[in-house]
């Protein structure tokens, strides 16, 4: 599963209706940041870290599947293969997921 809509309701239900636009904003945003950042110059030093944030913010937003894909390779980094995590995939499918994301929340959360 792509995404977890029921977690996404869930959060909308949580901050309401208003703050919920803002959260989704702020994530992206966040999100974003640290995806560039990976895709364009990563620092295996910070990976685990990163990677750790991303899942948790992903969690929270309901990403599942990246949120799974950054949990993997956090795993990775924490063992020393950080030179391993594939983070072209893990770019992909923030990518594909935030689309997904985008392009289904009105109809999902009408749901």
């Amino acid at each position: 599963m792509m995404i977890d809509w029921g977690q996404v309701k869930s959060l909308q239900n949580d901050v309401g209706h208003d703050e919920f636009d803002e959260i989704v904003e702020l994530f992206l945003e966040e999100v974003e940041s640290i995806v560039e950042n990976l895709s364009e110059s990563p620092n295996t030093s910070e990976l685990e870290n990163d990677l750790h944030s991303l899942k948790g913010s992903a969690l929270n937003l309901g990403f599942e599947a990246f949120s799974q894909m950054c949990l993997s390779g956090e795993k990775m980094a924490t063992a020393g293969e950080a030179d391993l995590v594939d983070l072209t995939a893990i770019v992909a499918c923030f990518v594909a997921s935030k689309e997904k994301f985008i392009t289904d929340i009105s109809t999902e959360l009408q749901a």
